[in-house]
């Protein structure tokens, strides 16, 4: 396998696939992968009808986080080296976070730390029972710095300054239970089942509405009710019903409900 096969990117109906393909390193990454998941998202962002990423990977594990090797060579690097590096994952979840399309999880086994970070900027997460969650960066003298926006997010504060402290691992129903993951599935096979059911309900809804509504949360996040965030939903919702997308979905949804 050359090294460009440990991130595959699959486009079909509309829908991307993003899988990660390490399964001998539990899906780790390095700045190769780091680079290579960044390069397939700015592929992403310039295709013309997408609706969704699926972002899903190999093996017995999602993604253990950092790779041991990558770390260890870490440690002799320069402080400014050190920052570059943490940059470009930085860089990299920013382009995942906001891909302006859904983008869906499937997490088998082991999600840790940068794993955890990945699946803390998906919009959807479904998680197999057997699938486990932490970040252990303090077990190892670090802290989760660069997933930490989005983890805070996903998770709130209460819970990130537990287990961002602890490193504890958490199984899939504590990490439904903390707003981490939607949807446990029993088994690969029924994950499938799952994945495929939410694909339909977003094959079946407006593909600019759903990228607008997407925009909406990310702008949305962490704002008061004041009279600039209300004229500002004002207008997206007046933006939205002009478009020809919304003019032609409600003439479809009213000419279906009045042939009834």
């Amino acid at each position: 396998m050359s090294e460009q096969d440990t991130v595959l990117l699959n486009i079909k109906d509309n829908i991307a696939t993003i899988t990660l393909n390490k399964p001998d390193v539990h899906n780790a990454f390095d700045e190769h992968v780091i680079q290579y998941i960044s390069n397939t998202l700015d592929k992403l962002y310039n295709t013309d009808n997408l609706v969704a990423c699926v972002l899903q990977s190999t093996g017995n594990s999602f993604s253990a986080g950092a790779d041991l090797g990558w770390m260890k060579r870490a440690a002799d690097f320069t402080k400014d080296k050190n920052r570059q590096d943490a940059l470009a994952l930085a860089h990299m979840l920013k382009k995942l976070d906001e891909l302006p399309v859904v983008t869906i999880a499937c997490v088998q086994g082991a999600a840790m730390g940068g794993g955890l970070g990945l699946v803390s900027c998906c919009d959807i997460v479904i998680a197999q029972e057997k699938a486990f969650f932490a970040l252990s960066e303090v077990k190892l003298g670090l802290i989760p710095a660069t997933i930490a926006p989005y983890v805070l997010r996903a998770i709130g504060q209460r819970q990130a300054r537990r287990y961002f402290q602890t490193g504890e691992r958490f199984n899939s129903m504590k990490a439904s239970q903390i707003g981490l993951v939607h949807e446990i599935a029993n088994d690969e096979k029924h994950m499938s089942e799952i994945l495929n059911q939410i694909i339909e309900q977003i094959q079946s809804n407006g593909p600019q509405s759903m990228r607008s509504a997407k925009q909406l949360c990310l702008d949305l996040e962490g704002k008061t009710v004041t009279d600039e965030v209300m004229n500002d939903t004002a207008q997206r919702i007046a933006d939205a019903r002009a478009t020809d997308e919304a003019k032609q979905r409600l003439d479809n949804f009213l000419n279906r409900k009045t042939s009834r």
